[in-house]
């Protein structure tokens, strides 16, 4: 069976991963902060999380936005790490920093509507938002906000933190009610939500996808520990004999996430380049280096 003690490859040049990690941590933290300051602060729409408290505080009293959601994503940092525990990744305290910092920036810039069209403004707005937090996921990333608020409840209540955030997002928009007296205004930051978090599952659902690969070769053993030492998945090795030539030989089966692909095609080819691959998507993986077992 696949070892499943294999460790993750040790990269050669870690500042590289390191600054290739927070580089596009920055994207994804740019695109979130001009969603909200092109597209949707400008026609006084809400969503969910710390983003949409700030958005209505600053629709209700004019507080600057960027300064808003810095302030109360500092006091649920200071609150989470003081009644958790938790040891604040620094991924989160740079991501707070830097989009609350593009925020200020960004609405000197975008006082007027980028589009005209109120629906279409939602929905890009939606889309980039997610799209945004989707790169900051990939990165092992998180902007903070609600998630805290939710880690605080379970610790005293039996409730999932998405159940909450959920619930929290919906309570942040259904509020907005009472700020515009307008249903419409409710049911955009609804249809917002609803783009934002489809747009996120979309593109961590490509992060996550994994597919099967056999791989035939008889340098079998070459290619099984380059790709547990430099791609750092196990490898099992299936007997398995040829009908034609009557010779017994392994096959290799690994499972690894469909963006490790490519360097698995590239190490194969640089050790046989005439092995035989086939590859299959997989519904679904659990177990130490992919999803943890579900219920």
């Amino acid at each position: 069976m696949a070892n499943s003690n294999i460790k993750k490859p040790r990269f050669r040049y870690p500042i590289l991963l390191t600054i290739k990690t927070y580089f596009f941590i920055t994207i994804g933290l740019i695109i979130y902060s001009f969603a909200w300051t092109a597209f949707l602060l400008p026609f006084e729409l809400v969503s969910g999380g710390i983003s949409g408290i700030s958005a209505m505080i600053y629709y209700f009293a004019g507080y600057n936005f960027g300064l808003t959601y810095f302030i109360i994503n500092a006091i649920l940092l200071f609150a989470g790490a003081k009644a958790l525990g938790l040891r604040l990744g620094i991924k989160t305290i740079y991501a707070v920093l830097v989009i609350s910092l593009f925020f200020i920036l960004f609405k000197e810039y975008f006082e007027a509507p980028v589009v005209e069209n109120l629906l279409i403004s939602a929905l890009a707005g939606g889309l980039l938002a997610g799209i945004g937090i989707g790169i900051v996921f990939t990165q092992g990333g998180s902007i903070g906000g609600t998630d805290i608020i939710a880690m605080l409840i379970e610790k005293y209540r039996a409730i999932t933190p998405g159940r909450m955030i959920l619930l929290f997002d919906v309570i942040i928009i259904g509020s907005s009610y009472f700020l515009f007296e307008s249903i419409e205004i409710v049911v955009y930051g609804i249809i917002i939500m609803a783009v934002m978090f489809y747009a996120k599952d979309m593109l961590l659902m490509g992060e996550r996808q994994s597919v099967q690969m056999f791989i035939f070769s008889r340098k079998y053993d070459e290619i099984a520990k380059r790709i547990a030492n430099d791609i750092g998945r196990g490898v099992t090795l299936v007997n398995a004999k040829g009908w034609y030539s009557r010779e017994g030989s392994y096959l290799l089966m690994i499972v690894v996430r469909k963006h490790e692909t490519s360097s698995v095609y590239k190490s194969i080819k640089e050790i046989d380049p005439e092995a035989f691959i086939t590859v299959a998507n997989v519904m679904g993986v659990f177990g130490k280096g992919f999803d943890p077992v579900k219920h």
